[in-house]
């Protein structure tokens, strides 16, 4: 069976959630945001941005953004929303309540490999170093003859830095600091308010969010996969068109909900 064939055998529709009963985690590039090949190239359309704005209103604030990107850039991606945020795959984190909780390298490690990466990845041509403070990202999108090279020079550092763990991506390798995960992420939010007690619902694409798959699926919460390949998830969309529609057909329930409410309130 194909990875495309063991995919769509999961669940393809994922039907509307009643957030009153949810709390909703969600990746950015690759389910919010379509895949570009330079970081800075990717949005999120206004009317997503709105959807996301009325989710949370709906669910009381029970809704994140769960990314490998630093805090900062999600702010930028859903600005003027002020969500609680999962930034670095989880080495940074903003609660419910704006509290801000940062787990960073040593300014020696962070210096030790700025000054190892940058002409490591200079010199292979169409590669890009991202710089996250915390964590470094190794893109070679634009460049896929480059991904041993690039797996070679991870492996090499992991290998001399203790505290870095190696995190695979779509054409991508980041480092890290160890013990960071967003499925570690989504354990601290739903450990206090507005998310406890609530079911958790995490929506993601890629390698990075398999960690987050595995604790809703041991909260028995609902874990949606976008695009094809195997995985923890057991729900699927097929791409960002498709969460994109998702969010449309819930907030439609939503809003039908609502007016069914005051209908009645008013007979």
């Amino acid at each position: 069976m194909s990875n495309q064939e063991e995919c769509v055998s999961k669940t393809e529709f994922v039907p509307p959630l009643e957030p009153a009963r949810y709390a909703f985690f969600f990746d950015v590039d690759g389910t919010l945001a379509a895949i570009k090949s330079r970081p800075e190239e990717v949005s999120i359309p206004p009317a997503v941005r709105d959807n996301l704005a009325r989710l949370a209103a709906y669910s009381d604030g029970a809704l994140a953004l769960v990314s490998g990107r630093p805090m900062r850039e999600l702010d930028e991606l859903v600005e003027p929303l002020s969500l609680a945020l999962a930034g670095v795959h989880g080495a940074e984190r903003r609660d419910g309540q704006g509290n801000i909780d940062r787990i960073a390298l040593s300014p020696e490690t962070v210096r030790s490999l700025t000054a190892e990466l940058e002409p490591a990845i200079a010199a292979l041509p169409g590669t890009q170093l991202e710089s996250k403070g915390m964590a470094f990202a190794l893109h070679y999108r634009r460049a896929p003859q480059h991904q041993q090279a690039i797996q070679q020079l991870a492996d090499g550092l992991v290998a001399r830095f203790p505290e870095l763990v190696q995190q695979p991506g779509k054409c991508v390798i980041e480092l890290k600091p160890d013990g960071v995960s967003k499925g570690a992420a989504i354990k601290y939010f739903m450990k206090q308010p507005p998310f406890s007690g609530r079911i958790p619902v995490f929506v993601g694409d890629d390698l990075t969010d398999e960690a987050g798959f595995k604790v809703v699926n041991a909260m028995e919460g609902v874990s949606v996969k976008v695009g094809a390949g195997t995985s923890e998830a057991r729900g699927y969309l097929p791409d960002v068109s498709a969460v994109w529609h998702w969010l449309e057909l819930t907030i439609l329930k939503l809003d039908q909900g609502a007016q069914a409410s005051v209908r009645s309130e008013t007979l």
